[in-house]
């Protein structure tokens, strides 16, 4: 008979946000499915049983009513919608992501926009790329696929992270619903001014796309698909950025490796397995599920950890290091079965086919002269949020 999964007391979000990863070693040794009492939820943090609840959204539902995400967002977005009425919302913004218009339209962008921040940037001086390039960088680029390129790099900055520490405001805290009110306040205002300009001029962005669709979705969800867009599209390029630009540089026979064979692409896939930008997904029990011998009953939320999943023992040896050539590298980090992230490739050939190379080739020495001063945040999204890099 299965029983109910164990309950931890002890481990709190905020040592979640300060490192998880030796927790998660440890539950994936002693208690792979548990039930966390800070969050409220049934933590999964192997690779086998993250993967399974993704593919069977059937047994595990996106719309779990105890997420902050409709609170901070002001809707109910396609992130916590199943089936049908998901697809449709997620079909509305697609060919705004489509291989043609992000070869023909995104990337030409995003390697004016690169060669543009990094010929900024000062040689010989020690710079926090989280702060005057990687947020940045990803910001201006998202503002022009999404349509609003009125929006300032400090309003996107501002605006994703507004959302983002709203949507894992799992606490229910006043001052993040506060903050993130005021981004909802401000993205309306200026998409509410910028539809006569996309209905008079129809283009390859996501907002035009979706405002001049022969059947639009709703404007309140187009609004939602934007500020899905917002919060997502900017703090996983940008984290995934910063994550390889430290793997590199603390590992500097791979980062020669990596020169010589223009393997950004590998160092991109290895960053964002090592430290998942989105490290954590809430799903819904429609029914009763049995994991590993325990009964996750119908509706208890669990919690898929890829953070934890991507350095399974099973699947990777020496999980816990950054090592670019891996023989395989299935990670998880964009998710799998109908949520796969919209922005994928998007963030892919941005990071790793243009920002890496560029950003090298102005400074190819440089360095990391204290790892002390890296920060890392996060528990539900995680990355460097100070990366100091002496520019040589």
């Amino acid at each position: 008979m299965a029983q109910i999964a164990p309950i931890d007391t002890d481990i709190t979000l905020a040592q979640l946000d300060q490192d998880p990863f030796p927790i998660y070693r440890r539950l994936r040794a002693e208690a792979p499915v548990v039930q966390l009492k800070a969050a409220g939820r049934t933590l999964l943090t192997k690779a086998a049983d993250t993967k399974f609840v993704k593919d069977n959204p059937g047994l595990f539902s996106s719309d779990d009513p105890n997420t902050p995400m409709k609170r901070a967002f002001w809707s109910h977005t396609l992130m916590r919608k199943d089936g049908a009425e998901h697809m449709r919302e997620r079909m509305a913004m697609a060919p705004a992501f489509s291989a043609k218009a992000i070869t023909n339209d995104w990337m030409p962008q995003y390697q004016r926009i690169a060669e543009e921040y990094v010929g900024r940037l000062p040689r010989g001086e020690v710079v926090d790329l989280f702060a005057i390039l990687s947020g940045a960088y990803a910001s201006r680029g998202l503002a022009i696929l999404l349509g609003m390129e009125e929006a300032s790099d400090e309003d996107m900055m501002e605006w994703s992270q507004a959302l983002i520490e709203g949507a894992g405001n799992f606490g229910w805290q006043d001052a993040p619903f506060e903050r993130a009110d005021r981004a909802n306040e401000a993205i309306h205002a200026l998409l509410d001014s910028l539809q006569d300009r996309h209905r008079a001029a129809p283009n390859s962005s996501a907002f035009s796309v979706m405002l001049n669709a022969d059947d639009p979705i709703p404007e309140k969800q187009i609004y939602a698909n934007i500020k899905i867009a917002i919060g997502g599209g900017i703090n996983e390029p940008r984290d995934a950025m910063n994550t390889i630009l430290y793997g590199l540089l603390t590992n500097p026979d791979q980062l020669e490796q990596v020169k010589q064979n223009e393997d950004w692409d590998k160092a991109f896939e290895e960053g964002v397995r090592w430290v998942a930008p989105i490290s954590a997904s809430s799903r819904l029990a429609t029914e009763d599920v049995e994991i590993r011998g325990c009964l996750i009953p119908k509706g208890d939320t669990v919690m898929t950890i890829q953070a934890s999943a991507n350095r399974d023992e099973e699947l990777y040896e020496n999980g816990e290091q950054f090592q670019v050539y891996r023989d395989k590298n299935p990670h998880q980090s964009f998710g799998n079965g109908p949520h796969f992230c919209q922005g994928t490739h998007v963030a892919r050939r941005a990071v790793g086919k243009v920002m890496l190379p560029v950003l090298f080739d102005r400074f190819p020495n440089m360095e990391i002269s204290n790892t002390d001063d890296v920060i890392w945040r996060g528990f539900g999204f995680r990355g460097p949020i100070q990366i100091p890099v002496l520019l040589n």
